[in-house]
């Protein structure tokens, strides 16, 4: 899966994964009103709205990037019809040709974390029926349980050519409270990724790189710079780019020599670009222009940054 996920992001130049993490208020108010309208102020017209506030994100941005990342959080708040959007979202990205990236975070042990793995990137066996319930590309998963949780990720991934995204530094300020702490005289953060590089040699794609790769905040550049080279073979999403203060000119250790090895994501600094100054002309009628207009931007300040 990895290899798709390069090949995509050589074609379109742009190692950038958009963050479908919906909130209400990032919603045009049109859009609120007609799912409203049709579904009343429920968690059916919540979850209606952010369908089609992603609908039309996504027909902005996919010529222009490789990849998007639901946050099943912003889903799961508006319960099962919220569940519903995100797998309607999953679906229509990949028909759009996009890799997905589930934002799920999940992590536990045996047949828990075989049941998460099936769930997001296998299938599921219901009488003579095989169904793949959510059906992503990629998964984030916690390593807080050790490789008893992360094992069954990677036999499903192995089985069925999928990804995980491992969290190694995360990018949010406290962070560190953990992934800092010294452990026989290295960071966690450190042995976390020397693990990555452990379980990403049990699945190797044919392009090289490993389907086991690892999450490494924008925020924390010089940590970036010695994960890459603890895990060479392994992709890094780097997420905080935009609206947690990431730009590109910190982002130049994620990748290796030849450009490749890292995919960045931003959420709010694209899906929201309507809300923001430099957008502002687009109004609400032109927020999927203005996410579209915020991706090239994007795009160009990491190809500068890079020196391409």
């Amino acid at each position: 899966m990895i290899g798709k996920l390069i090949e995509k992001i050589q074609r379109t130049g742009a190692p950038i994964v958009v963050g479908l993490d919906p909130q209400l208020k990032f919603i045009p108010p049109s859009i609120l009103k007609k799912a409203f309208r049709e579904h009343g102020e429920t968690l059916e017209g919540a979850a209606e709205a952010i369908f089609q506030f992603n609908k039309g994100i996504i027909n902005a941005v996919a010529e222009y990037v490789p990849a998007v990342k639901p946050q099943i959080a912003m889903y799961e708040q508006f319960g099962i019809p919220g569940l519903q959007a995100f797998v309607r979202t999953v679906e229509y990205s990949r028909k759009k040709g996009l890799v997905v990236i589930g934002d799920i975070k999940r992590g536990d042990i045996g047949s828990t974390s075989m049941s998460y793995a099936a769930s997001h990137l296998g299938t599921v066996d219901v009488g003579s029926e095989t169904y793949a319930p959510f059906g992503e590309d990629f998964a984030t998963v916690n390593p807080y349980l050790g490789s008893d949780g992360v094992k069954p990720f990677i036999e499903v991934c192995n089985s069925h050519n999928k990804g995980i995204f491992v969290l190694v530094k995360t990018s949010n300020p406290s962070s560190g409270e953990f992934q800092d702490r010294l452990v026989d005289g290295k960071p966690l953060y450190e042995i976390v990724g020397e693990k990555v590089r452990e379980w990403g040699e049990e699945s190797m794609d044919p392009c090289g790189w490993s389907n086991v790769g690892a999450v490494v905040g924008a925020t924390y550049p010089e940590q970036g710079r010695i994960l890459r080279t603890v895990m060479p073979k392994s992709f890094i999403l780097v997420p905080g780019y935009g609206a947690q203060g990431g730009k590109g000119a910190d982002l130049v250790h994620f990748f290796d020599r030849d450009g490749l090895g890292a995919v960045v994501n931003s959420s709010r600094g694209i899906i929201a670009a309507w809300q923001q100054e430099a957008y502002a002309s687009y109004g609400e009628a032109g927020y999927a222009d203005a996410a579209q207009a915020a991706v090239l931007a994007m795009r160009k300040d990491i190809s500068e940054a890079l020196g391409r």
